[in-house]
């Protein structure tokens, strides 16, 4: 079974094979934490993302990791063209980069709060429907040994340490 892990910081920090970062339909990498991989990793995983575009929400497109650690960036297309978004598209998007994950090898993946920022999409609702995503695409994904979410500030990391924690809860009611 995969490692699931929380960590607050820079998600360009992470060494691992491939980092997701949030995507609009249009891929360019302006703000956030796609502005932040694009300025640590280089121009040249935008363009190359922005080539390989436009993409459909819920999609996900793959380029190298420029110059940091992690080898690939999965663009996980959560963002529409007016730059907003919903559960259906993070559920969409989330299970995408696992197939990309798949294709590519990757055993290690670093994913952040898909939608939260310039979407304005709930923490708390953004969590656990990536959680729960996650958890889905770890059976199927075999080769993934461990997933980093990298969140920023406190909110984000309690949002997802709850979403965990409900997951591994038995269900109201029921003896543990």
């Amino acid at each position: 079974m995969a490692e699931i892990a929380l960590w607050n910081g820079d998600i360009c920090d992470l060494e691992v094979d491939a980092i997701v970062s949030p995507a609009s339909t249009s891929l360019w990498m302006a703000t956030g934490v796609a502005g932040a991989i694009k300025r640590r990793g280089g121009d040249a995983i935008e363009f190359a993302a922005v080539r390989q575009g436009p993409a459909g929400l819920g999609d996900a497109i793959v380029t190298d990791g420029g110059s940091l650690a992690a080898r690939w960036v999965i663009h996980a297309v959560s963002l529409d063209q007016s730059r907003r978004t919903d559960a259906g598209a993070i559920d969409r998007a989330v299970r995408n980069a696992f197939a990309r994950a798949r294709e590519l090898g990757a055993e290690t993946l670093a994913i952040p709060a898909l939608g939260t920022g310039v979407g304005g999409f709930p923490i708390a609702v953004a969590a656990r429907v990536t959680v729960a995503a996650v958890r889905s695409e770890l059976a199927r994904s075999p080769q993934v040994t461990r997933v980093t979410f990298a969140l920023r500030g406190a909110v984000p990391y309690e949002a997802f340490r709850s979403a965990l924690a409900a997951v591994a809860a038995p269900p109201a009611g029921t003896l543990a």
